[in-house]
């Protein structure tokens, strides 16, 4: 069977491997460029979408989009970048010009904005001052979602995503890219606040993620880190299903956060089982492997 390479819409990497702190009880940082490349060449990616990480609240470390821009250039056949801007940027007020900044990293390259983790309430007037101008920027977003405010990183929604919904209806013109536990989890109907950020198992009733997907044609949904797996392989029937349902919404992606990291072997491996078993269809599998993204980001 012909090897489809994949395009990773979720990539971090350590642009000073030798200056980034470690995360506190572990020796781990994202990995450096070479090492994320060299996962790559294991798991039949071509290229990969830089996100730098601007928000303090997101790690012990941030990523510049300076520092990315340069990255992507410099290795031009295996990156793309996207920029990043903390929606307090420029004066700390809720009606800031964000455009401003939008489309001076869009002139220099970047496809759109993302990891967005600003621990802040999804339809928080800074937040949307931010979606308001990606909309009229033309630019995607990729958000991570926190459970409530004060739990480690993410744009904050509660259980069924109603401000996410708010924020979809209001900016019908902008893709919004979903990502993280709290997104994934709302896969299945009988999701609870006690779950909804762990990684829920058992069989799926269509929930939440599913009736925004039908409702807004701005949402995609991101299939990285263990979230994005464990949504598909708790349930394999539900996948099929929903990847055929979803087909032009559905973006591969790994989230590689250190070089120890197995979950993109496992979903690739995955992925690539339901193409040869024929649960995929060879026009569904490239959609999610590289299409969709190629058509969202106008890679091509």
């Amino acid at each position: 069977m012909e090897i489809i390479c994949k395009i990773d819409v979720h990539a971090h990497v350590s642009a000073h491997p030798t200056l980034t702190p470690r995360l506190l009880g572990t020796n781990l940082t994202y990995p450096s460029v070479e090492e994320l490349i060299g996962m790559y060449d294991q798991l039949d990616i071509e290229y990969g979408v830089l996100l730098p990480i601007v928000n303090p609240t997101s790690m012990m470390f941030t990523s510049t989009n300076e520092d990315y821009k340069v990255i992507a250039d410099a290795h031009p056949d295996r990156f793309v970048w996207f920029c990043n801007v903390d929606p307090r940027a420029m004066g700390n007020r809720p009606d800031a010009d964000l455009s401003y900044l939008l489309n001076h990293y869009k002139s220099l390259g970047a496809r759109g904005l993302g990891e967005l983790t600003s621990n802040m309430y999804a339809d928080d007037p800074f937040m949307d001052n931010l979606f308001h101008h990606l909309e009229e920027c033309d630019m995607p977003v990729l958000f991570h979602i926190s459970p409530y405010p004060g739990h480690e990183y993410g744009i904050v929604d509660d259980l069924h995503l109603p401000r996410l919904e708010k924020m979809l209806k209001k900016h019908p013109r902008l893709k919004f890219i979903g990502h993280s536990q709290p997104f994934w989890a709302e896969i299945s109907a009988d999701l609870t606040e006690e779950t909804r950020n762990q990684y829920p198992s058992g069989k799926v009733t269509d929930g939440t993620v599913h009736r925004l997907l039908r409702t807004y044609e701005n949402l995609y949904c991101d299939f990285s880190a263990g979230s994005g797996m464990n949504s598909m392989r708790r349930d394999p029937e539900h996948a099929a299903r929903f990847m055929e349902e979803f087909q032009d919404r559905l973006l591969y992606g790994c989230d590689i956060c250190a070089t120890v990291n197995r979950h993109p072997f496992e979903f690739r491996d995955f992925l690539d089982g339901m193409r040869a078993e024929g649960a995929l269809s060879e026009t569904v599998y490239y959609k999610i492997a590289r299409g969709n993204a190629e058509k969202l980001l106008k890679l091509k």
